[in-house]
């Protein structure tokens, strides 16, 4: 039913948000490709818009990836039309964890929670990440 919404709404007005948005929603179903395709989208409407950057990157850190999701975090903490830059921030932590680049994943995990001090995942993942490294 929402993809069947956000299609029609893409339609009548193809915004970036719009495709994300159903990005999301095919994630959710676990449809990881069409998740990634509508994403790509997003970045054809508007190349400045983040999310869509760093929602390809977490999804591709869920298919374990983590090579191929590093390229499309660092672009997110490129772009200009973004607010939550603690999220790439975070999910390249997670990438370079699952690598066993400690020392690259604390950075990333510090930066997050700089960002956004109250992010309870990066406080995890930090505490996680500073074992290893002890």
């Amino acid at each position: 039913m929402a993809a069947e919404l956000y299609r029609r709404s893409l339609d009548l007005h193809p915004t970036a948000e719009a495709y994300t948005f159903l990005g999301w929603t095919y994630r959710f179903q676990g449809k990881i490709e069409e998740a990634i395709a509508e994403c790509k989208k997003a970045i054809q409407v508007d190349p400045e818009f983040g999310n869509p950057y760093n929602d390809i990157g977490a999804y591709l850190i869920e298919q374990n990836q983590f090579d191929q999701a590093i390229p499309w975090l660092e672009r997110a903490l490129q772009s200009r039309r973004y607010e939550t830059y603690h999220f790439p921030h975070y999910n390249l932590g997670r990438a370079y964890m699952a690598k066993e680049m400690y020392s690259k994943a604390r950075h990333h995990f510090e930066q997050a929670i700089k960002l956004s001090p109250e992010y309870s995942l990066a406080k995890e993942a930090l505490e996680k990440v500073r074992r290893k490294l002890q």
